[in-house]
Order: C-alpha cells, then sequence, then structure tokens
C-alpha cells in the first residue's frame, strides 16, 4: 500500500477519533522533500485538510484580523518576498503604528520549535496570536477575531467543510491558519538540484558553497539553512530600540543580544536584513560578518574569529546565497491571494 493511502487511512482515523461525522475532507499529504529531517510539527493534533488549507489561506490574506480591518498577515509576510517584507525595516501595523522588529521569513515551520526573533512563541498553533494581539500590529483579541468571523456567511461555510461545524472558535481559527502556513515549504532553488544531482554550480557559486560550508554552516545548518537556535552575531544595539532579544523573554543575561537564526532560504528576496533590518543588502551583510562584528561576553563562539575573505571571497559568497532562491515558491499560485476573500 503507497504511503499516501496509508497517510489518508490515518487522517480518516483521527477525524473520526476527533468526533467529526463528515468525512469529505480532502486529505493532504504532507511530503519531506529529499534529504530533510523529520518535522518537529505534531500533525496528529491537526490533520491537515484541503478545507482547512483553504480556510487558513483566506484568513492569512483577510485584515477581518485586525481591529480596523486594515492589516492581515500578508502586510508583512509577502509571497513574493519569501514571505518577508521588504517595503520596511520594521514591521507597520494599524494607524501607522510601527513595530519593534522587521518581520520574520515564513517558510518551512514544520521544522521549527521556536517562533518569533526571540522565541517568545513556542508552538505553531499559537504563533498567530501574537501579532493579532499586539498594540503596534493588529491590535485586536482572539475573542473579537472570532465574532466577525461568526457573523460572516462567507467563514461559517469555510469552516463547516474545514472542522465539521459552523460554530467558530480562537482554537479553530489557529489551526486553520496553521495549517497554511504549514504548507509553506520551499525546497526546489539551484542550491536543492545541484544536491539532488539535478544541476551544477557555477565556478562562482561552488567557491562560495565552499566558503559557506567553512564560514557559515554552523549557524545556518544545511538543508534547512538554519539550526532554529539563538545566537548573538555581533551586531551593536539600537540606541533607539534598545532590543537585547532573547533575554526580555528569558530573563537571562546569558541570553542578552541572542536573536534566532533565520532561515537562509531565499535570502535573496527576504531583504532588509536582521532583526531590526538594519542592513539593505547582501554585501553588507557579509561585510557584517567579515570585519563589523561586536565583541561581548555572549557573542557567538562560531564569531569569535573574523572570516577575513578578500573581496572577490565575499562576492563569491554572496553568488552561492543567491542559489537558495526558489521561484517556485515565491510564485506558487496555491499559496497566493485567494479569489474568495473578495
Amino acid at each position: 500500500m503507497s504511503k499516501i493511502r496509508l497517510f489518508v487511512g490515518f487522517l480518516i482515523l483521527i477525524f473520526a477519533v476527533l468526533g467529526f461525522t463528515n468525512l469529505s475532507f480532502t486529505p493532504i499529504y504532507f511530503d519531506i522533500p529529499e534529504g530533510f529531517p523529520k518535522p518537529v510539527y505534531d500533525f496528529k493534533n491537526n490533520p491537515l485538510t484541503e478545507e482547512g488549507f483553504q480556510l487558513g489561506r483566506n484568513l492569512f490574506y483577510d485584515p477581518i484580523l485586525s481591529k480596523d480591518n486594515t492589516i492581515s498577515c500578508a502586510s508583512c509576510h509577502l509571497q513574493q518576498t519569501g514571505f518577508a517584507h521588504v517595503d520596511h525595516d520594521l514591521s507597520h501595523g494599524i494607524n501607522g503604528k510601527i513595530g519593534t522588529r522587521n518581520a520574520l521569513t515564513l517558510q518551512n515551520l514544520a521544522w521549527s520549535k521556536n517562533f518569533m526573533w526571540d522565541g517568545g512563541v513556542n508552538h505553531l498553533d499559537v504563533q498567530a496570536i501574537a501579532p493579532i494581539t499586539s498594540d503596534v500590529e493588529m491590535n485586536e483579541s482572539l475573542e473579537n477575531v472570532v465574532a466577525k468571523l461568526q457573523k460572516s456567511k462567507k467563514y461559517q461555510d469555510l469552516f463547516e467543510k474545514a472542522f465539521d461545524t459552523k460554530k467558530i472558535t480562537g482554537q479553530l481559527t489557529l489551526k486553520a491558519i496553521s495549517q497554511f502556513v504549514v504548507m509553506l515549504k520551499t525546497s526546489n532553488s539551484k542550491y536543492d538540484k545541484v544536491l539532488r544531482s539535478e544541476e551544477k554550480f557555477s565556478e562562482i557559486e561552488e567557491k562560495g558553497y565552499n566558503l559557506f560550508k567553512i564560514n557559515c554552516a554552523t549557524c545556518h545548518t544545511e538543508p534547512l539553512l538554519t539550526n532554529n537556535s539563538f545566537e548573538n552575531n555581533g551586531l551593536s544595539v539600537d540606541a533607539i530600540l534598545n532590543d537585547y532579544g532573547r533575554m526580555k523573554i528569558t530573563q537571562n543575561p546569558k541570553d542578552s543580544l541572542k536573536f534566532k537564526v533565520p532561515t537562509l532560504r531565499n535570502i535573496e528576496f527576504t531583504f532588509p536584513y536582521m532583526h531590526d533590518g538594519r542592513f539593505k543588502t547582501l554585501n553588507e551583510v557579509v561585510k557584517h560578518y567579515n570585519s563589523g562584528i561586536q565583541k561581548s561576553k555572549t557573542l557567538s563562539k562560531q564569531l569569535e574569529k573574523p572570516m577575513n575573505l578578500s573581496d572577490n571571497e565575499r562576492t563569491e559568497l554572496v553568488a552561492f546565497l543567491k542559489t537558495l532562491t526558489d521561484k517556485e515558491f515565491l510564485f506558487e499560485k496555491r499559496f497566493s491571494y485567494p479569489k474568495e476573500i473578495n
């Protein structure tokens, strides 16, 4: 029996255990890309279906999640830029309010245990609460979101298709959003094709890849291009934001200036870079790691020794980083704005 049939049968059993009487759901098989580790997301507690995915997709692009119906998830997470935000250094919310950090890219979230730059959220199914309730982002409550959705005939129908109930709850709303964003997988860049022996690097890209493995791969671990840890990467503290990263969550001085290590996938399009968007180009980023590291007690051990790359080597490294672009992901229609919103 195929993996897909086994998975479908497993989902039907889960639906029955959860009390769903409508078995007309269309299960989605979450395919693990070649060479990727096992996902950490627990699909048993939120089985993927086409109906749940489409509901989450509508919610992701709908400004109904914000207090004044002007800001959606997609306002700060644009597909063509790797579900990041290139227009502003810092996130913008309702009434023109400005946040304190740059919007992180949304990619390969099934492999993430912690979310946000400081790891303040530890489960994908509750991650959306943070921007929804932030007074500088959506400034709304989950209770009010549910009330607005409950008044919508469209959403009553979508929730019934996805969860076999017209009674909309906060938990189901969050699970639907998770079903959409957990499917935002990217694994078909030139880099991936080279690993699968489908293509070859150019000479400059190959040299850049070798430099990457020596200088960057400890934190930006292959194939996800992140180790999902928190590191102090030698940035000076912004005098206005005064952001000390993960220490705000843990209250542990050892976490001072530590921020989540982001994935480098589609890095060519997810500018500006760093938690505060201080760098606009990859050349600036490489220059920072090459000669701009600020020493401190919590500095990542991997960065204690400067890279000291030549001009040519920095160019080679940037050339490799551009091979991490997955254009199919950036323009995949299933991830784009759904017509159903209008």
